[in-house]
């Protein structure tokens, strides 16, 4: 996979397609493989991009702490080795704080879709972040930390479960770039929503143990241009409801390109 470098560190990212950018930034601690539901139906209409947040895969991860500022100067650092003039972002929890964070502090950002995002780190319930997070060496742990994710009946498609341990025994963070990326989400603050005027499309799983729904239909009321929808499942409802989602987010993505 290509690479791009920040202030000393490797930065893995991956993309296909053509068309305007739409880069996907993940949860903490959860590698590329969770935007495998989205990746090829956004690919061909646009340029799909995934990459690793520092710790995570194959991107480096430094030894002291870094902040969500940091991590949306990473994503800036790899929209600009793609080339990318303008980028639709879509997030998911530390990932959907670093797209809010990314548009306040840089000026490429076409959309932003955001879910299981909070506003600040206070929404996020800490020992559920927590819960998402197993070694990636322990099939059995991991297989218990899905539960945050996914729901019981998602899961018991055929071997489906086993076959997401596998990818996050490759992909995922080791505990300590875990620990710094939750420390990050933990202590964001979005500041003054009123100021992103661009359009945002806010969706939540009804039953997110991470983030509280209401936290997600705040965010909406708070933004601009912000609109809410639920769906149903967990944190992870994009894949949970991935063809619903994909027709929403792509009618989103159409609706503002150029």
């Amino acid at each position: 996979m290509p690479e791009t470098t920040r202030a000393g560190a490797a930065l893995q990212f991956d993309h296909g397609g053509t068309g305007e950018t739409v880069a996907f930034v993940g949860e903490a601690g959860l590698g590329v493989w969770q935007w495998g539901w989205q990746y090829d139906r956004v690919a061909g209409p646009f340029e799909a991009l995934v990459w690793d947040l520092r710790g995570t895969g194959g991107s480096d991860g430094p030894p002291d702490g870094y902040d969500v500022d940091a991590m949306a100067d990473d994503l800036e650092t790899v929209l600009g080795a793609v080339e990318a003039r303008r980028a639709h972002l879509v997030g998911v929890g530390l990932g959907g704080m670093v797209a809010l964070r990314h548009a306040r502090r840089h000026d490429r950002a076409a959309s932003l879709s955001l879910f299981g995002t909070a506003p600040a780190g206070h929404h996020v319930d800490e020992t559920a972040l927590r819960a998402l997070y197993a070694s990636p060496d322990d099939e059995a742990a991991l297989r218990d930390s899905l539960s945050g994710g996914f729901s019981p009946g998602f899961l018991d498609e055929t071997d489906l479960a086993g076959r997401i341990c596998g990818w996050r025994a490759d992909d995922d963070a080791g505990r300590a770039a875990f620990e710094t990326q939750a420390a990050a989400a933990l202590a964001f603050d979005a500041g003054p929503l009123y100021e992103l005027d661009l359009p945002v499309l806010v969706c939540h799983g009804l039953s997110d143990p991470v983030v509280p729904a209401q936290a997600g239909r705040d965010l909406a009321e708070r933004l601009p241009h912000g609109t809410f929808e639920a769906v149903e499942g967990r944190h992870l409802c994009f894949a949970e409801h991935s063809r619903a989602v994909n027709d929403r987010l792509l009618t989103f993505l159409d609706e503002h390109s150029r």
